[in-house]
């Protein structure tokens, strides 16, 4: 199990974790991104490779 987390101070609303995470576990919420359904995330780490700002963290549980 993982656990994805998005640290709203730092998302620059780029989208590219939404539009890259192969379970869709982002949405966007006033221009950040928020990880509505962490419960699903497979720790493939896309999303923390696709975040230039490092506001996406993956911890395994």
């Amino acid at each position: 199990m993982y656990l994805v987390a998005v640290d709203a101070a730092k998302c620059e609303g780029c989208e590219e974790c939404a539009n890259n995470c192969p379970v869709t576990v982002f949405d966007m919420k006033d221009g950040k991104a928020v990880a509505e359904r962490a419960g699903d995330c497979e720790g493939c780490q896309t999303c923390t490779s696709v975040c230039s700002s490092g506001a996406v963290t993956l911890t395994e549980m």
